[in-house]
């Protein structure tokens, strides 16, 4: 079954405004209830939390079980001028590190009206890394020597004036690489060329002739992790090129993205193409429209368009 694209749920949600984007699509299905969330939603970096943001964000109530989806109670409608985050229910587990990837769990609810405008508990959860200077600098601060189990809210207003309050619980915590390590491997000739940044994100050279009718899946980097099976969740930073060389999309320019994979979560030629690697590979997907989007246009694809992955396995599990 073909999965249609959905933007990422959180980042408009805590990622600085230069940091995210209204345009952002990426391989995966809507296996989360997802949340409509335009890119104005992004707080800026120079915003300051007042006395008075931290004294409305005291007032919201949190009922449910930690490890369960909580219920938020607050006065509506409810706004803050600038990020703001507290401690819900500490963790009890090992204590979070920055440049650990933080397997997180949330709600989140719109200020104005308390309606559930997204959540992740009961399906895969989302990876952000702790420390990361593209994330909302009170996310990173709330988390600063907590451990995991963790639960905190977070709240975040608009450019409009409204406020999505989050209810976040970290689930997991571990070190993951940002990029493939392991053996170059040479590509067969008439493949688009990849080159690498200092930083390992690719670069594609725009393909030539015409374009496969079959799946590829090329190996440039032979990791030596365990090998990837259906229906486990990996961790991958990957960037996305129309076959016309023109990029639609890149986890580069803002967090890994974890997703199962082998279950029809992601397009069919993520399934087929990546199950059977080993973690730490970086491999070359060329992805027909019957094993992508297919005669429909989403977003910036056109409609029957040949797709050009290069992804970097970063964990699985």
């Amino acid at each position: 079954m073909r999965r249609r694209m959905a933007a990422a749920l959180l980042a408009p949600l805590f990622l600085l405004a230069a940091c995210s984007g209204s345009g952002s699509t990426s391989p995966t299905g809507s296996a989360t209830t997802g949340a409509t969330t335009a890119a104005t939603t992004a707080p800026t970096a120079q915003a300051t939390a007042t006395a008075a943001d931290v004294a409305a964000l005291a007032a919201v109530k949190v009922t449910g079980a930690v490890g369960a989806k909580p219920t938020l109670a607050f006065t509506q409608p409810f706004t803050v001028t600038a990020p703001v985050a507290r401690v819900e229910t500490p963790g009890t587990g090992a204590v979070l590190t920055d440049g650990e990837s933080l397997q997180i769990n949330f709600v989140a609810v719109s200020g104005k009206d308390g309606t559930v405008s997204g959540t992740n508990y009961g399906a895969t959860p989302e990876t952000v890394k702790l420390g990361d200077t593209s994330l909302v600098p009170a996310m990173n601060t709330v988390l600063a020597g907590q451990k995991i189990g963790v639960r905190f809210l977070l709240a975040v207003p608009a450019s409009d004036g409204t406020t999505t309050v989050m209810s976040i619980e970290v689930v997991g915590a571990k070190v993951i690489p940002n990029r493939a390590a392991g053996t170059a491997v040479t590509p067969p000739a008439g493949l688009p060329a990849v080159t690498l940044a200092a930083n390992g994100e690719p670069t594609l050279a725009k393909p030539t002739g015409t374009a496969p009718t079959a799946l590829v899946n090329q190996l440039l980097i032979k990791g030596t992790g365990a090998t990837v099976q259906s229906g486990q969740t990996i961790t991958v930073n990957y960037s996305g090129w129309l076959w016309n060389g023109t990029e639609f999309d890149s986890s580069w320019k803002g967090s890994p993205l974890s997703t199962q994979i082998g279950a029809g979560k992601v397009i069919k030629g993520w399934d087929q193409g990546l199950v059977g690697q080993t973690v730490g590979s970086q491999v070359l997907l060329i992805i027909p429209p019957s094993l992508g989007y297919g005669a429909t246009a989403q977003g910036t694809i056109p409609a029957g368009s040949t797709l050009v992955f290069v992804v970097d396995i970063l964990d699985a599990s």
